[in-house]
């Protein structure tokens, strides 16, 4: 079944934060290229940690490709398949925004400025790269601004390949303070969104987010990160991620279910359970 269908006709189980899981494996991921240098210096542990979200409950693996260079991204898709395949499950390729690439934080604050036509111009071979090394579906994820999601709609348009579009939002907002339900309409009109909902993102504000990316009409996903704030390179604060939370996004309308930055398998596990 592809998985435009199965996410009209159940609950699927993402993964967590694959970073968070390869820093717990020991691995520094200090440099710029975060988690996608191990496509390059250790594959091996990428496909480990993908084996440790499936062996936890989760039924989705989110490729390494997300901060990734271009010559990079394609490589982070047979990793993810390796796992998924021993699981039954499928793979994600990771779309990251363009405040990615700076390793700054910039998608925490949508604040980059480019126009429609230069963000389309960057995405564009990415997706492109991404879709030929073949895919169940793109994550397109962690969208801080409304111009950035008209750029990937646009693109997704073109392509026609199926993904989810999940913003990372402050309250009901974008990072960049404008209404989150703009892009949600955006994401309404688009046959390729197969998904629309949040991601990165506090777990306080998805019933709120969940309710508006129902609107689009699109089956909604979910994946918040641990609460805590990315501040100078670093997570800080208290997390406040609680499973317990879960069955009210499900009875909320939530489809696509896991978490994000410093979320790890143990919580996987427990969204894996409510979700059975």
């Amino acid at each position: 079944m592809v998985f435009a269908e199965v996410v009209r006709e159940r609950v699927v189980v993402l993964d967590g934060g694959l970073a968070t899981e390869l820093e717990r494996r020991g691995n520094d991921l200090s440099s710029s290229l975060w988690s996608a240098r191990l496509l390059r210096d250790d594959p091996a542990e990428i496909v480990a940690a993908h084996r440790t979200f499936f062996a936890a409950g989760a039924q989705v693996a989110t490729t390494a490709s997300y901060q990734a260079p271009l010559e990079l991204l394609r490589h982070s898709v047979p990793l993810a398949r390796e796992a998924a395949d021993e699981a039954g499950g499928w793979v994600a390729a990771s779309v990251g925004p363009y405040g990615a690439a700076l390793a700054d934080g910039s998608e925490y604050r949508g604040d980059y400025g480019l126009s429609v036509d230069a963000l389309r111009a960057y995405h564009r071979p990415r997706l492109d790269q991404l879709v030929d090394a073949g895919p169940d579906v793109l994550a397109v994820e962690t969208i801080p601004c409304l111009a950035e999601v008209e750029a990937l709609v646009t693109e997704l348009d073109a392509i026609g390949f199926p993904a989810w579009l999940s913003l990372t939002c402050d309250g009901t907002r974008t990072r960049a303070g404008e209404p989150v339900a703009e892009a949600f309409a955006m994401a309404r009109d688009c046959a390729a969104v197969v998904a629309a909902g949040v991601n990165c993102t506090a777990p306080a504000d998805v019933p709120a987010l969940v309710e508006l990316a129902a609107a689009s009409g699109k089956p909604v996903v979910a994946y918040p990160n641990s609460g805590e704030a990315w501040v100078d390179r670093r997570w800080t604060g208290p997390a406040a991620f609680s499973t317990a939370e879960v069955d009210g996004w499900l009875a909320a309308g939530v489809r696509l279910v896991g978490g994000c930055c410093r979320v790890g398998p143990a919580e996987i596990a427990g969204i894996a359970e409510t979700v059975r």
